[in-house]
């Protein structure tokens, strides 16, 4: 199992999508607002190094944000 502790994994967690012309995403500015096509009980989906491996709920810990996995990638049926 120590072989594996320094590995990097790039976590994703993917809430929802939307299309947006590029001259409206340069005017943005901080504070900005992005509106998803997700609805906030939706479902995330959850990539490793870009990977599907995982299906959550997003879910508050105090003042963090966090995920809980309900479903693993042998499960999902996207």
């Amino acid at each position: 199992m120590h072989a594996f502790e320094d590995v990097p994994v790039e976590i994703s967690v993917v809430l929802g999508a939307t299309d947006m012309q590029i001259c409206n995403l340069l005017k943005m500015g901080r504070g900005a607002v992005i509106d998803l096509e997700a609805d906030k009980d939706e479902k995330v989906y959850v990539y490793a190094n870009k990977k599907l491996i995982a299906r959550g709920e997003i879910t508050l810990v105090g003042d963090s944000i966090a995920v809980t996995i309900t479903d693993t990638v042998g499960k999902i049926a996207v």
